[in-house]
């Protein structure tokens, strides 16, 4: 990439006008009610209650229905997403700390416990707040996967449901509560979202699979990296004398360990009842990798 080039993107991903002076506002963005996320929610699972419903009445038989490039048009566009927002929020967060840091120098702050525990008084304004307002909304797309398993397989998950509710519920806190630990988050979400939803665009145009099952290793590291974060977030909570929105990391916290829970207990009982079903003995790795993936894809 050139200098000109670099800085172009720079421009729009960290320096444009409508992302340093954005501000989350109740009237000036959209979505940023209390009213609208808890209708969304409960529009999103009725919706998908109500479609499982009615394909289950209309088709008998459990085959999978095709859905033609659908899949993998939606694992393109969240892996570009993803791409987008990781990338704005790096360059975003880069500039937040290269202005602010005569800032910390008096309170001896340093960009990583920043990027762990924003300041008592922390506004959810500028440029990492406004790719936060980004992932919330791309939270939306990303449930939208939920209807794809619903119509092809006839097959409703309470662990996707639950999993795609909360992680728009919680993208909402961040913003309405300035939450610390949201733009490590948001870093950590979308690089692996990024890597997933790539995969699962390269498999669902028919390329070859991983010789293991690459999606929930990937899935295992963003749970490993978020829980390690949030106990840094503790930590600092208590030296630095609090940290911004700890009421509601307390709240996401809880969530994250039922989404932990709710993950372990669904791998650790369908996967290995599969496996033991006959999957394990298919000759081969890569046979094997390739049949957990559908596994996964039908369940989650």
């Amino acid at each position: 990439m050139t200098t000109s080039s670099f800085h172009t993107l720079r421009y729009y991903l960290s320096e444009h006008p409508s992302i340093v002076g954005f501000r989350w506002s109740h009237t000036q963005s959209w979505g940023s009610t209390w009213s609208f996320l808890f209708t969304s929610i409960a529009l999103y699972i009725s919706a998908a209650v109500v479609l499982h419903v009615l394909l289950l009445i209309l088709f008998r038989h459990r085959r999978p229905l095709p859905l033609g490039p659908l899949p993998a048009a939606h694992s393109l566009c969240m892996a570009l997403i993803s791409a987008t927002i990781f990338a704005g929020t790096v360059l975003s967060a880069a500039a937040e700390i290269r202005d602010s840091r005569w800032l910390w120098r008096r309170s001896r702050t340093t960009p990583f416990q920043w990027l762990l525990c924003f300041p008592l008084g922390t506004r959810p304004s500028g440029r990492v707040f406004f790719w936060s307002y980004i992932y919330y909304l791309s939270r939306f797309v990303h449930a939208l996967r939920s209807f794809n398993a619903i119509i092809r397989y006839r097959k409703l998950s309470f662990f996707k449901l639950f999993n795609h509710s909360i992680s728009i519920f919680m993208s909402f806190l961040w913003l309405e509560f300035s939450q610390s630990f949201q733009v490590l988050a948001i870093l950590l979400t979308t690089l692996v979202y990024s890597v997933v939803y790539g995969y699962r665009f390269w498999t669902a145009i028919g390329l070859p699979s991983a010789c293991f099952p690459f999606v929930v290793n990937c899935q295992i590291v963003l749970l490993s990296c978020n829980l390690v974060c949030h106990f840094g977030v503790l930590l600092l909570h208590f030296i630095k004398g609090g940290c911004n929105g700890i009421g509601a990391w307390i709240f996401n916290s809880v969530l994250n360990g039922a989404i932990l829970f709710l993950f372990l207990n669904f791998y650790g009982k369908r996967y290995l009842r599969r496996i033991k079903a006959g999957v394990a003995a298919v000759d081969g790795g890569c046979l094997v990798a390739e049949k957990m993936e559908m596994v996964k894809d039908k369940d989650i």
